[in-house]
C-alpha cells in the first residue's frame, strides 16, 4: 500500500515539474517574441531563454505553430475566466461587470493583445494546429453565446438599448481594439500615459449601450406614436 501511494506521489510530482517546464517554455517565447519580430525567433532561441535544451522544447511542442497557438489559447483562456467572472457579477445586479472584465482583460497588456492578433494572423492558413484552433473557435462562440444571454437580459430590464445584442459587444470589441491600436500609434504614442487613458476606456465601454445614449426615450415615444 505504501509503494502505491509512494508511486502515485513520484507520478505526480513528475506531472508538476513537467507542467512547470512547459509553462517556463511558454513564458519564454511570450517574453521573445514581445522583444522580437515573430520571425526572428526560433525554437532553439526560446530554448536558451527557458533555460533548457532544444531536444526538451520537443517533449512539449513538435513545431513552433504549437507553441504559438498554446499562447493565443492561454491568453483566450484568461479572457474567458475574467468574462465568466463578470457575467456572474452581471446577473448578479452589477450590470456593467462583463464589460468591466473584458476591457481589462484586453487592456492591462496591450503590447500582449497586439502580440496575440499577430500570432493568430500567422496560424491563420496552418495546417498543423488545427484542432487547437477549433478549441479556440469553440471558446469565442461559447464566450459569445453567454454574453449573448447576458445582453439580451439587460435589454429586457431597461439597462441597455433596446439594439440586437450583438451590437453591444461587437461595439465593446471595436473599443477594444481601437484603443490597442492606439497605444502603438506613432503620432500619439509620445503623448499618451497609456495606463491612465487605457483606464479612462474602460470606464467608457462599461456604460457604453446604455439605455438613452442611442434613442431617447422623446425619439422612442414618437417613433412609437407615428407607426
Amino acid at each position: 500500500m505504501q509503494n502505491n501511494s509512494s508511486s502515485a506521489d513520484r507520478i505526480r510530482e513528475k506531472k508538476k515539474l513537467f507542467l512547470a517546464r512547459e509553462q517556463r517554455i511558454i513564458d519564454a517565447a511570450v517574453e521573445l517574441f514581445l522583444e522580437s519580430s515573430i520571425d526572428r525567433i526560433t525554437v532553439s532561441k526560446i530554448a536558451v531563454r527557458a533555460g533548457i535544451g532544444k531536444g526538451t522544447v520537443y517533449k512539449h511542442f513538435l513545431t513552433k505553430n504549437e507553441i504559438l497557438i498554446r499562447i493565443i489559447l492561454d491568453y483566450e483562456r484568461n479572457i474567458t475566466s475574467s468574462l465568466t467572472d463578470g457575467i456572474k457579477r452581471a446577473e448578479a445586479g452589477d450590470s456593467g461587470a462583463a464589460a468591466k472584465s473584458y476591457f481589462q482583460s484586453r487592456l492591462e497588456n496591450p503590447k500582449l493583445d497586439r502580440l496575440i492578433q499577430q500570432l493568430e494572423d500567422r496560424l491563420i492558413e496552418s495546417g498543423d494546429v488545427i484542432d487547437q484552433v477549433k478549441e479556440l473557435h469553440q471558446l469565442r462562440l461559447s464566450n459569445e453565446g453567454a454574453l449573448n444571454g447576458l445582453t439580451s437580459k439587460l435589454i429586457d430590464r431597461g439597462v441597455l438599448e433596446d439594439v440586437p445584442p450583438h451590437f453591444h459587444y461587437l461595439a465593446c470589441w471595436a473599443l477594444a481594439q481601437g484603443a490597442v491600436e492606439l497605444c502603438f500609434n506613432k503620432t500619439w504614442n509620445e503623448k499618451m500615459d497609456n495606463a491612465a487613458l487605457m483606464e479612462f476606456i474602460t470606464n467608457i465601454g462599461v456604460t457604453m449601450g446604455n439605455k438613452g445614449q442611442y434613442h431617447s426615450d422623446e425619439s422612442r415615444s414618437n417613433k412609437e406614436s407615428k407607426s
